[in-house]
């Protein structure tokens, strides 16, 4: 059997619980992956989410904006988390914010180039961070 390009090989010479432990090892890494949201503007110009940060992981909320747009942005989060907020022109990444080991922090982005920006936490930590964040246009 194949599981997301992984080839399986299941014995039966054992409990069904060591089955189950088995296959729950091989799926581990699958369901423990990055999460990457598509920024959906709400009535008013409002983005706002809350997210679990897993541990080595990151949380990436994306969106077209245009050229002059202003958008307020703020969050907070029960553990220091690494953040930026980036967009990409050709292979190089610009960043027009960009903070270390940080809970909380607001701040206005002017769009300077039509792009897909992105707003990133990364988790060094050992543990679940749980983040929330707020996104308005003007």
């Amino acid at each position: 059997m194949t599981v997301a390009g992984r080839s399986l090989c299941i014995g039966f010479a054992g409990s069904a619980s060591a089955l189950l432990a088995g296959a729950a090892l091989v799926w581990l890494p699958l369901v423990a992956q990055a999460e990457v949201v598509d920024i959906t503007w709400q009535e008013g110009g409002r983005f706002e989410r809350r997210l679990t940060v897993a541990p080595g992981k990151f949380a990436e909320l994306c969106g077209a904006l245009r050229t002059g747009q202003l958008v307020h942005w703020s969050f907070e989060s029960d553990g220091a988390m690494n953040f930026n907020i980036h967009y990409h022109v050709g292979k190089e990444v610009r960043y027009p914010s960009q903070k270390e080991q940080i809970l909380r922090l607001q701040g206005d982005l002017t769009v300077d180039s039509a792009q897909d920006y992105c707003w990133m936490w990364v988790n060094k930590s050992p543990n679940p961070i749980e983040l929330a964040v707020a996104l308005a246009t003007k």
